[in-house]
């Protein structure tokens, strides 16, 4: 890790922070304990008996890292999280359904402020056929992630490559090598 964070871990009535420039450890106070990992070449692990692709920590041994999500939970009024994985790069995306029953994935990312998330967590607002950004009400098309209306008009969505193959989504796109889900 770069720059030490600052963690803060509160019990009921106790608290401790501290300054954590480790990549991996455990903070405690009172029975509450947080453990992280927080970058580095993680190799891959054994679950089950199976290796665990790194990519997607909950795939199964048999299941490609570049598996994303069931493409049926991909709602068709909103956006389903997911992040794409380079080695310690990671990038926050978010799937969107089309009418063709086809899913398209951007980078979970307003242009005009890069920091401000389309979909915070609960899905991102679909109306008609354009995904609308929660902070500036920019609207962006659904087919090609092209801004139409706001403060970014005329710039596009940042597209991360998917495809809808029996029935679940998987990444496509040569920059990533895994990807997941993110509840």
């Amino acid at each position: 890790m770069d720059e030490p964070v600052r963690v803060t871990l509160e019990d009921g009535d106790e608290s401790e922070a501290v300054r954590i420039a480790d990549t991996e450890g455990e903070v405690s106070v009172g029975n509450a304990t947080v453990r992280f990992d927080v970058g580095g070449d993680r190799p891959e692990r054994e679950a089950d008996g199976g290796t665990v692709a790194e990519g997607n920590p909950d795939a199964g041994a048999d299941e490609d890292p570049r598996y994303v999500a069931p493409a049926a939970d991909v709602p068709s009024r909103g956006t389903l999280r997911f992040e794409a994985v380079d080695g310690r790069r990671r990038v926050d995306g978010i799937l969107q359904r089309l009418d063709d029953d086809g899913v398209v994935a951007w980078e979970n990312s307003c242009p005009h402020k890069p920091e401000v998330k389309l979909d915070r967590g609960l899905g991102a607002l679909v109306d008609g056929d354009q995904l609308v950004c929660h902070e500036h009400g920019a609207r962006f098309d659904c087919d090609d992630g092209y801004c139409t209306r706001g403060p970014c008009r005329g710039r596009s969505l940042s597209p991360i490559g998917v495809t809808v193959r029996d029935g679940d989504v998987y990444l496509t796109d040569e920059r990533f090598e895994g990807g997941r889900r993110l509840d």
